[in-house]
C-alpha cells in the first residue's frame, strides 16, 4: 500500500475502482484472513456533499473550508450525493468478481456524529470542542445536519448492498468525545434510523438484507442501549472487557474485537498469548476476532501473521 501511495494521491486510490481493488486484495494475498473490507474512506461523504477533503502527509485528513456557522449548511448539496460516490459501488462489484466467493466483502461508512465532527473541526480533533459547541449553541441546526447525513448514509449503504457488499460496518469513531447522555441524544437516534431505514428500504425492494455492524469507539457506557438498535454485530474497542460486554448485550448479538493495536508491537510470543486469551474470554460463538481499532502503519508483518494464526488455532 505504501508503494502505491507513492504513485497516487489517497483519494485518487479511493475514486479509481481498479486501484482500490488492488489495495483491498493486498492483505488477502499476504495473510490468511476470513473476510475483506473494501478500500475507501469515511470522508468520501463530506466530499460528496461538496466539501473539499485533502489527505496531507504526516497530518491526515484536512478539510480546508469547514462548517463554521449554520449558514454554512447552505454550502452542502445532499441531492445527488450518492451518485458522486458511485465509484465505491463500482469497486465493490469489481471486488466481488475478483474474490469469486473466497471470502465475504464488507462495505462501510462513517456515522453521522463522526462525520459532523470532521466537517466542523476541519480534520481530526482531540477535543471536538467546535463540534460540541454546535450542539450547545445551534441544537436545531445540529439536528438538521445529523439528519441530512443520516439520509445520505442510508442512500450510500443501499448502493453498497446493491453493488454486492455482503456486510456493512458503521463507524461512530468519535463517540468517545461524548458523555453517555450526549451519546444517547446525539448518536443513538441516528444510528437507529440508519439501521431501520435501510432495512425497510431493502425489504420494500426485495433486496436481501446483509448483517450490519456498529462500532461506537469509546461508548462502552452504552452497550446495553446499543444492543437495542437492531444491529447484528457490536464492535468493541480495546478498553472493553469481553465478559462484561457479553453480559450487557446478551447472547443473541455477535461481538467483534478487541485486540489493542499497540499490542501488535509486542513479541510474537506475547501476541500469541494475548490473542489466545482474547478468544477464550469472548468465547467461540457469536464472535468475530479483530483489533479494537485500525492497525497502525508501522505494525510488523510478522505480528499480523502471528495474530491471525493464534486466532485460528484458538478457534
Amino acid at each position: 500500500f505504501q508503494e502505491i501511495r507513492k504513485r497516487y494521491d489517497f483519494f485518487t486510490i479511493c475514486r479509481t475502482p481498479n486501484i482500490a481493488c488492488e489495495v483491498t486484495m493486498q492483505p488477502l494475498r499476504r495473510f490468511d484472513l476470513d473476510a475483506s473490507i473494501i478500500f475507501s474512506d469515511i470522508l468520501v461523504i463530506p466530499q460528496a456533499l461538496g466539501l473539499s477533503v485533502e489527505m496531507r502527509p504526516n497530518v491526515g485528513p484536512v478539510l480546508p473550508e469547514p462548517l463554521q456557522t449554520p449558514e454554512d449548511l447552505k454550502r452542502l448539496a445532499p441531492k445527488g450525493a450518492v451518485d458522486r460516490v458511485a465509484y465505491v459501488g463500482e469497486a465493490i462489484t469489481m471486488m466481488r468478481r475478483l474474490l469469486d466467493g473466497k471470502v465475504p466483502l464488507i462495505g462501510f461508512t462513517g456515522a453521522p456524529w463522526t462525520l459532523m465532527g470532521y466537517m466542523i473541526e476541519g480534520g481530526g480533533s482531540k477535543t471536538m470542542s467546535k463540534t460540541k459547541s454546535w450542539l450547545l449553541c445551534y441544537p436545531e441546526d445540529s439536528e438538521k445536519l445529523l439528519a441530512m447525513l443520516t439520509s445520505v448514509i442510508v442512500d450510500y449503504l443501499e448502493m453498497q448492498v446493491k453493488a454486492g457488499a455482503q456486510m456493512l460496518q458503521i463507524f461512530e469513531s468519535s463517540a468517545e468525545h461524548l458523555t453517555k447522555g450526549d451519546f444517547l441524544k446525539w448518536c443513538l437516534p441516528y444510528l437507529k434510523d440508519i439501521h431501520d431505514q435501510l432495512t425497510l428500504r431493502l425489504k420494500e425492494q426485495s433486496v436481501p438484507l446483509v448483517p450490519m455492524t456498529l462500532f461506537a469507539k469509546g461508548a462502552a457506557h452504552s452497550l446495553t442501549e446499543q444492543s437495542t438498535l437492531g444491529y447484528d454485530v457490536i464492535s468493541l474497542d480495546w478498553t472493553v472487557d469481553p465478559v462484561k460486554a457479553r453480559q450487557e448485550v446478551g447472547p443473541n448479538i455477535t461481538l467483534q474485537g478487541n485486540f489493542d493495536p499497540q499490542d501488535m508491537y509486542k513479541t510474537p510470543e506475547e501476541i500469541r498469548a494475548l490473542a489466545t486469551d482474547m478468544v477464550l474470554k469472548f468465547g467461540k460463538t457469536r464472535y468475530i476476532a479483530n483489533l479494537g481499532h485500525g492497525i497502525t502503519p508501522q505494525t510488523p508483518i510478522v505480528s499480523v501473521e502471528v495474530f491471525i494464526d493464534a486466532v485460528h488455532k484458538a478457534f
